[in-house]
């Protein structure tokens, strides 16, 4: 193969399928991953029907097996792993007494360590390739802000934004870049989740939170797949390749940092 090839975390849906489709048009081969096992071949076969080089693997990001495998299917199929992105993610919503010690576990296994397992997995492979790779995080401006009822996922997407700047300077001897994209505000399934905790456990009216967390956008809207997609191809471009380290804040005009 002489394309390049990109990992995708989470990919089955969501922001993550948004990447996937971009990258494929940016004739990158793809490799899906996700857990649920369903949507995951129903997004492969969209890509494969849209004529791009694509395989799925299904596996669990709090796995380090996982992870390895991922990375030894996608060698195997195409030869190599270019860009690596870690985009699988959970959300948690409540207040801050009510968090459990299971509710900690899973969201900081999902989005922490699917973090570094995933980039232990790339890097190890990208050691060995001449051109290096990129390695891509999944961050939010949850990194860059705290918000009330959301201190869990906050707190764990400032671990993803601290592991990318700690891995960027690790592993740049090996011509390995690492950077992060860093959403806003998007009309997902984890968005009709925050909507509702925020009706359960505040009495807010239905959409208030969204409409609370929307009004203020500079641009004017929402943000929707493509404006988080055109950021990470940009990332996975020979364009950023004086750029490492980074978590860059694609929300229409949120957070200022």
């Amino acid at each position: 193969m002489t394309k390049k090839v990109a990992v995708i975390t989470g990919s089955a849906g969501g922001l993550g399928k948004g990447i996937a489709l971009r990258l494929a048009a940016d004739g990158f081969a793809i490799v899906l991953h996700d857990i649920n096992k369903e949507l995951l071949s129903i997004t492969e076969n969209e890509l494969k029907e849209k004529g791009y080089d694509v395989i799925a693997v299904t596996g669990d990001v709090r796995k380090k097996a996982d992870q390895e495998n991922l990375v030894a299917q996608a060698v195997a199929a195409f030869g190599a792993v270019d860009v690596f992105i870690n985009n699988a993610g959970v959300e948690s919503v409540e207040p801050l007494e009510q968090i459990t010690d299971d509710k900690f576990n899973f969201v900081f296994d999902v989005n922490v360590k699917g973090v570094l397992f995933g980039t232990q997995a790339a890097a190890a492979q990208m050691k060995t390739q001449a051109t290096g790779g990129k390695i891509i995080n999944a961050c939010s401006i949850a990194a860059h802000e705290s918000y009330e009822m959301l201190s869990l996922y906050c707190a764990s997407k400032h671990a993803v934004r601290s592991f990318t700047h700690s891995s960027a300077k690790e592993l740049a001897k090996y011509n390995i870049t690492v950077n992060a994209y860093c959403p806003g505000v998007a009309a997902t399934a984890m968005w009709d989740r925050i909507d509702e905790a925020f009706v359960k456990y505040n009495g807010w009216e239905p959409k208030q939170a969204w409409n609370t967390f929307t009004k203020d956008i500079l641009v004017g809207r929402p943000q929707v797949a493509d404006d988080v997609a055109k950021l990470v191809s940009f990332l996975a471009s020979s364009d950023s390749d004086y750029i490492t380290g980074q978590t860059i804040l694609t929300d229409g005009g949120m957070v200022f940092r």
